[in-house]
């Protein structure tokens, strides 16, 4: 099959995003599939809307009304399967969950990342009966438990980390900022270390914490290996790649009871509400027995792009190659020129966007 997936791809740490396309595009290939990321193609046979919103928004490379052209026009018989990983409750925002039910119109089936997350569109009035959830996961070559540390002393610095591409407040930083303020305060019994990787807001103000930038790949792997626990304090997240990076590279998860990151962490760590420390103290103090559990963490790239080549697989149907007349043809190259103008116009709105981003930059300096 030709499969195309809605997204643009971007070298080195980008999100959780990123890494999915670049995990499923592996596991596609390696099955014998062709994988592009447009829609100028006449022979489509399957196609994945992974975001409805243009590209200033995300890395988005086409959205359902592209998809809907394409099919109206040149392809009636492409498979389409539509991705969510994304919600209005996870930033604050207002207007996603419309679009993304919108846009589920055109979907033959739609994969939620999470059962939190798809109850959130269940009760928006999407149908059930076209549904299914995939749960996310990280690649096992790069991110596994070799070599990982296991060894804690507990009359010494015991090690926590967490990782993040975006600096969104909801990310966990109320749980960061009192990590860091309870070090060097006596606050907890245990000599802790703390190490924030990512992006981090400039409203944020560490004093005890670790900052790393932003690390991806091996480099990253290696470096949450040289830790003793994970922390995650999102809130809201309907899934989050974080958390199963560091359960494969064998870190117990201290886990926030929000969102969807239960459904992946349960069992491999504990989780949290109003009582941090409390289970933070649990964790240290059966620190082995978490550790014990976590080696037998399930969730991985293979097993989740696996899963959603056999939705495309169970979608298809064999049909015989529709020869292109002149008209289905001029119908192909209408659509191409409609796609290359919207391409146009949001590259334009982009370049201005940055101009102004520039000019607002320099005038400040």
């Amino acid at each position: 099959m030709k499969i195309s997936i809605g997204s643009r791809l971007v070298d080195g740490p980008w999100g959780g995003g990123n890494l999915f396309v670049r995990n499923l595009t592996r596991i596609l290939n390696q099955n014998g599939h062709e994988v592009v990321y447009n829609l100028e193609h006449n022979d489509i046979d399957g196609i994945l809307l992974t975001d409805p919103r243009g590209r200033q928004e995300s890395l988005s490379s086409f959205n359902h009304m592209d998809i809907k052209r394409y099919i109206d026009l040149v392809n009636p018989n492409a498979i389409v399967v539509q991705r969510i990983n994304e919600c209005d409750e996870r930033k604050g925002t207002k207007g996603i969950n419309n679009l993304y039910l919108e846009a589920s119109d055109i979907a033959n089936e739609v994969v939620f990342v999470s059962e939190w997350l798809r109850s959130i569109y269940l009760e928006k009035g999407m149908d059930k009966e076209k549904t299914s959830v995939i749960l996310a996961g990280a690649d096992r070559k790069i991110f596994n438990n070799k070599n990982t540390n296991y060894r804690i002393d507990k009359s010494k610095k015991i090690k926590l980390v967490t990782h993040h591409w975006s600096d969104n407040w909801n990310k966990g930083f109320d749980i960061y900022k009192r990590i860091d303020d309870s070090i060097n305060k006596n606050y907890f019994e245990y000599d802790l270390e703390f190490s924030y990787i990512g992006n981090i807001s400039n409203k944020i103000n560490f004093k005890n914490t670790k900052v790393i930038k932003p690390l991806a790949g091996k480099e990253l792997a290696d470096e949450l290996k040289t830790n003793h626990i994970y922390v995650t304090g999102s809130l809201n997240e309907p899934s989050g790649n974080h958390h199963i990076e560091a359960a494969q590279c064998g870190l117990p998860i201290l886990y926030r009871n929000s969102g969807g990151i239960p459904e992946y962490c349960a069992g491999y760590g504990l989780d949290f509400e109003n009582d941090f420390f409390e289970k933070l103290r649990i964790l240290i103090e059966n620190y082995e027995m978490y550790v014990e559990k976590v080696q037998s963490y399930p969730n991985d790239a293979d097993e989740m792009s696996m899963k959603f080549l056999s939705i495309f697989e169970n979608n298809f149907t064999k049909q015989e190659i529709i020869s292109i007349s002149k008209d289905n043809d001029l119908k192909y190259y209408k659509f191409k020129f409609i796609y290359k103008i919207k391409e146009f116009l949001q590259m334009s709105k982009a370049i201005k966007g940055l101009r102004i981003v520039i000019s607002k930059f320099l005038k400040e300096r």
